[in-house]
Formats: structure tokens, sequence, C-alpha cells
């Protein structure tokens, strides 16, 4: 499994940051509306949208869009580590953003991975 550690690793480091997020917004990881709410605005809001709540001085604002910018992140970790034949994923908080993520893209009729152009950014 060596050269493969890395996935397990990221992914903790990944959850530790989207729960501190969490945590800024309040987020409860069992409110699936909320979290599918969050999901579609991370989908939608295109580049500009994450760029422009990254340099919001609200920190709730600021904590959204890096939640959205973890979420490409932890779509790569994923992605990368299928790629390889290893099935990498992180906790509770993780599954639950991922799970939103995914059922609104299969809504939008799309898939759902870092290439499929979360936040409208193909680059991710």
């Amino acid at each position: 499994m060596s050269g493969f550690e890395h996935f397990a690793r990221d992914a903790c480091e990944l959850e530790r940051e989207i729960l501190k997020r969490g945590i800024l917004l309040d987020l409860d990881w069992d409110n699936r509306v909320r979290l599918r709410k969050l999901a579609r605005e991370a989908l939608e809001g295109g580049p500009e949208h994450t760029r422009a709540l990254l340099a919001d001085p609200d920190p709730r604002l600021r904590a959204r869009g890096e939640l959205f910018a973890l979420s490409v992140l932890m779509l790569r970790v994923m992605e990368e580590s299928a790629d390889t034949g290893v099935h990498t994923h992180g906790g509770s908080a993780w599954k639950a953003f991922g799970r939103a993520l995914i059922e609104e893209a299969q809504a939008e009729g799309k898939g759902v991975g870092p290439r499929v152009q979360l936040n409208g950014d193909s680059s991710a």
C-alpha cells in the first residue's frame, strides 16, 4: 500500500477543515435540506461567487467560500484515489456534504467530480 497513504492523510486533513467551516456556519450534518441548498450554491455559483465569498470580510461568508473550495479538493482526492484503485473518504461531515453534492449534481443531470466544474471551474 506504499505510496497511497497520502489519500487517507488528505481525507483526514480535509475532514478537519470541513468540520471547522461547519462549526462557523452552524451546520447540522444531518440536515439534508440545508446541505443540499449549500451544494446547489456550490455547483451553480461559479468561480466568481466563490472568490467573492473568500474575499468577504464576514467570517461566515468566507467560511462558506472555504467550504466550497474544500469540496473541490474533497472530490479531487476521491477521484484521484479511485483512479489508483483506492476507495477514499472522510468522516461524517465529508460524507454528508459529498452526498449533497452528488444528489444536487444528479438533479442537474451532471456527474460529480472536480472535472465536472464544481463552482464552474474546470481547472479545479
